[in-house]
């Protein structure tokens, strides 16, 4: 499959999910990378009209999450979330979050990934790491 292809096939997943609440498109994945945005705007702010520290642990999460499980056999397995952690570096009011997952280690039965959040600008707005368990699926 290629870069296109995987993009395509993580969009159509994302149907129906909190992704979709908060607007999230994948941008482009490979095989150990998965890229997506979300909008500023008011599914994504907070009361003072930031983009809000929630939205971006969920932008994270799934992107990390989404990444995750291309590397596990999807017929037996699957990845869980276990720990994530986001540093909040910089506000932001308007435009997309870009988000970027990448592997700091992919395991056989824990994944760690970082996923680095920036703005339009490519500022850097966040940085988090998610931990992940591959359990069998049930």
């Amino acid at each position: 499959m290629n870069n296109r292809e995987i993009k395509e096939k993580l969009n159509i997943n994302l149907h129906n999910t909190l992704a979709t609440a908060i607007g999230l498109e994948i941008t482009d994945a490979g095989k150990e990378y998965v890229c997506g945005k979300i909008p500023i705007d008011h599914r994504t702010v907070q009361p003072f009209g930031l983009l809000h520290g929630g939205a971006s642990v969920a932008l994270a999460e799934i992107l990390g999450s989404l990444a995750g499980n291309m590397q596990v056999d999807f017929d037996k397995e699957m990845v869980v979330g276990v720990e994530i952690n986001a540093n909040h570096l910089k506000s932001v009011k308007d435009g997309w979050a870009h988000g970027k997952a990448t592997p700091i280690k992919i395991g056989r039965r824990i994944q760690v990934w970082k996923i680095k959040i920036t703005n339009d600008n490519d500022e850097l707005v966040c940085i988090s790491r998610l931990t992940l368990a591959v359990v069998p699926k049930k």
